[in-house]
């Protein structure tokens, strides 16, 4: 464990320091329960420093509005994660506990390689558009649309894909010309002080234009929603915080981007390729031991189809293999903490005692007593109103609904608080005229894959507020301001 490569120490107006009274706080790996290194734990003061320094830098610097010096250090910033990458990988492994082979894709080298994206997408952005000759009380005038930098980003992110959301905050901020507090949670400190690192050390980003902060207090983030000098909060987390940041928000003002909760159905047709669905129930179910807002949590089944479904769900399960996440073997790991384990499990036997019946898993996996592990697990007799059908679990567990016909299950697909994701398997017309009616910010239709650093992510409902990623995502941190001059 010696030979993690990490970074503990803030990064705030261009430098590395230690955190006030130089404390820290212990980085534990999910998979052995060990404690593998430390992180700076930020105070109060610290981030009102983080904060101070991102107002000054973009109000006093050249930053928002030099877009050669944009384009240049975002480059930087990639071409220094692609040398340091190798390194990364196992320190990533150990905090996350994501398995390895999940860092070759959407855990680490996608979103790495997808800041490229962001930086050509700068390098052609028109900021004004010309809205052309308009009279008004015998004014004629010319009129131009204008983007520009809203101001301080606060960017507050989550532990399950930490270097996913990390840059897909602060590369399309810091590309939009704003300045920024990367804030990262608890769990994952080390994802987030490495890009504070790196941007000291190898790139041309003036002091104060991105300022990361690691803390083990989860309310330390509370700071970025009430301070007048942060103009956007960029939040990706549980819908209930997101309330609370919305309400904190309020006195102020503030913009918001909110990338909340999901509980996405993946609907399978009665004309479907059941083997193809199965494998995707299982995958979404089992990836990163479900800790994704976006997985398809409720497998909606024909009712008269559902013991030959749940039979292929889960034996796929079964061939998923599952344990230490730095065997390339192993496509599931642990979840993050002592904490999610515990709250799993008690989801698990709140659906128990409601009615609902488990037909694989359902506790702590005997051949894993260390780590916090908990057994892919599949529900049967679940109704649309029980609670492992409504609330976020965050863990491997699979709620299977039967319905009566199409509209029964665009019905019970839509009965949800969110709207984030889904998908659907059928005949291809039928299947895309279903996902046409469901409710949710991303669909995929017999298997389609969405996720790309040029797709829009984001949900309908309580799911969020705007979308990440995309040239939508990248307008999310630009205001408008219309000027006229005389014609």
């Amino acid at each position: 464990m010696g030979s993690l490569w990490y970074e503990d120490r803030l990064f705030i107006d261009g430098e590395l320091v230690a955190a006030e009274s130089a404390r820290t706080y212990d980085n534990i790996d999910p998979a052995t329960e060990a404690v593998v290194g430390h992180a700076a734990d930020a105070s109060p003061a610290d981030m009102d420093r983080a904060i101070g320094a991102a107002r000054r830098a973009f109000d006093s610097t050249s930053w928002s509005t030099d877009t050669e010096l944009r384009v240049r250090c975002l480059r930087q910033l990639q071409d220094a994660l692609e040398r340091h990458k190798e390194q990364f990988r196992p320190a990533f492994v150990a905090e996350v506990g994501a398995p390895v082979t999940t860092t070759y894709m959407v855990q680490l080298d996608m979103p790495i390689a997808g800041i490229s994206w962001v930086a050509d997408l700068l390098a052609g952005y028109e900021f004004e558009h010309d809205l052309g000759e308009n009279e008004v009380f015998g004014i004629r005038s010319r009129r131009t649309m204008r983007r520009e930098a809203t101001g301080v980003v606060a960017a507050i992110t989550p532990w399950n894909y930490p270097m996913q959301i990390n840059l897909a905050k602060v590369a399309p901020a810091l590309a939009a010309g704003n300045t920024v507090v990367l804030k990262a949670a608890p769990d994952t400190p080390w994802t987030a002080l490495l890009l504070g690192k790196l941007a000291a050390e190898e790139t041309d980003l003036p002091p104060g234009v991105l300022n990361v902060i690691s803390s083990s207090d989860h309310r330390i983030g509370a700071q970025l929603t009430t301070d007048r000098r942060v103009d956007l909060v960029s939040f990706t987390g549980s819908t209930a915080t997101g309330r609370a940041i919305m309400a904190a928000g309020a006195p102020t003002v503030k913009r918001m981007f909110l990338e909340l909760g999901g509980k996405s159905a993946l609907v399978v047709l009665d004309d479907a390729d059941v083997a193809a669905a199965a494998g995707t129930a299982a995958f979404q179910i089992t990836s990163h031991a479900g800790q994704g807002c976006a997985i398809t949590s409720r497998l909606l089944v024909p009712a008269n189809r559902r013991d030959e479904i749940v039979d292929q769900v889960v034996a796929t399960i079964r061939s998923i293999p599952y344990g230490d996440p730095t065997d390339p073997a192993n496509l599931m790991g642990p979840l993050v903490s002592k904490v999610q384990r515990d709250r799993v499990l008690g989801y698990i036997e709140r659906g128990r005692a409601e009615g609902a019946t488990t037909v694989l898993g359902g506790g702590r996996p005997a051949h894993l007593p260390t780590g916090y592990y908990v057994e892919p697990t599949v529900f049967v007799d679940v109704e649309a109103d029980h609670t492992i059908a409504q609330e976020e679990i965050f863990g491997p567990v699979l709620s299977v609904i039967t319905y009566r016909d199409d509209d029964d299950a665009v019905r019970i697909a839509n009965d949800s608080i969110y709207g984030l994701s889904g998908g659907v398997f059928g005949s291809p017309d039928r299947a895309r005229a279903v996902a046409n009616r469901i409710r949710t910010g991303t669909i995929g239709v017999n298997g389609g894959m969405y996720y790309g650093v040029d797709s829009p992510f984001g949900g309908y409902k309580q799911s969020g507020i705007g979308r990440e990623m995309g040239v939508p995502g990248f307008e999310e941190y630009l205001q408008i301001k219309t000027v006229a001059v005389p014609a």
